[in-house]
């Protein structure tokens, strides 16, 4: 990393108004370098609107929004201090993945050779020399992370970068996320499904309607879970055969399991225990590799949280 900046994101007191619209109102919260964030809210919640006032698109109503202490707009190379991911990229569909990178790497102050390595570090080398037109989903979100990164940022702001994934590709954004964090960056990641972020993330930040309504550690978040009972257990079950683990739960637990994403033959059982599953499974014949209980299923303190929101954006948030 190239910038002395602390890689501090700070939000105090922070407003906005559409007209009638109050997209957030007095937020305040701080996420600091070597953690992932998870930036969590429905649909609607401030968090794109937040996220853009972070990165001077749109103006404050009042409050502050700063990056080490510094708005964005008055960083000296903003583009070597944070990278940020606001939504699905688009790309010239005749330029190879590379090329794409080479535009834009001038504009960022990097090197050829860095295309080359952020095209590494997110597992497209391979289809460097391919046109961004023939991209899937998920592949252009890999190369969306790829122009994030050019700049070798300090700070990291990502809004839904799951979207589009498969459960491969979120297990590797996953270690990807781990990964630049413990290098010592600040990774603030946001989404309006906890689930989707609980594995990835060790503090989370949570808002409704434009207003914080919790921030902590996740271990924090799961304490204050059970001490409330809102906490579902879940048992992680696997076996080498898939298909007899399938026609297990679908007869012994129908619409309580998830499966692993990245995991072939995994399920999450939800208000399961460890026990119950482990003796079913042998009732049936179904070979067990891994029988792990104790996890902890935040949906419903984070429903309990917010509301219960979850409608659709709100004009505001589409808007800005």
């Amino acid at each position: 990393m190239t910038t002395s900046i602390d890689g501090v994101v700070s939000v105090q007191h922070l407003s906005k108004t559409f007209g009638s619209v109050h997209a957030v109102e007095d937020l305040s919260f701080e996420v600091g370098p070597g953690r992932v964030t998870g930036f969590l809210g429905p649909n609607g919640a401030g968090k794109t609107t937040t996220l853009r006032m972070l990165l001077g698109l749109v103006v404050p109503t009042s409050g502050t929004a700063t990056i080490g202490g510094q708005r964005y707009l008055d960083l000296p190379r903003p583009g070597r201090v944070v990278g940020a991911a606001l939504e699905a990229s688009s790309f010239h569909p005749g330029r190879t993945a590379r090329d794409h990178l080479r535009v834009l790497a001038p504009q960022v102050g990097v090197s050829t050779k860095r295309c080359d390595e952020v095209l590494e570090l997110v597992g497209l080398s391979d289809a460097a020399r391919r046109r961004a037109g023939g991209f899937s989903l998920g592949m252009r979100q890999r190369l969306g992370l790829a122009t994030t990164l050019l700049g070798d940022p300090r700070v990291l702001l990502l809004d839904e970068p799951a979207n589009g994934l498969d459960p491969e590709g979120i297990a590797w954004l996953r270690s990807l996320l781990r990964y630049l964090a413990a290098e010592g960056r600040t990774v603030l990641v946001s989404s309006h499904v906890l689930s989707e972020v609980q594995q990835t993330v060790d503090d989370v930040v949570i808002i409704a309607k434009g207003r914080l309504v919790h921030a902590s550690s996740l271990p924090e978040l799961e304490a204050l879970a059970r001490r409330e009972g809102l906490a579902r257990r879940t048992t992680l079950l696997a076996s080498p055969d898939a298909a007899g683990l399938e026609r297990l739960v679908a007869e012994r637990w129908p619409g309580r399991a998830t499966a692993v994403p990245g995991r072939t033959g995994a399920v999450w059982l939800q208000d399961v225990e460890a026990h119950e599953a482990g003796a079913a499974a042998f009732a049936a014949g179904v070979e067990v590799h891994e029988l792990v209980p104790g996890e902890v299923n935040l949906e419903d303190v984070f429903l309990r949280l917010t509301g219960g929101h979850t409608g659709a954006p709100a004009a505001a948030e589409v808007a800005a």
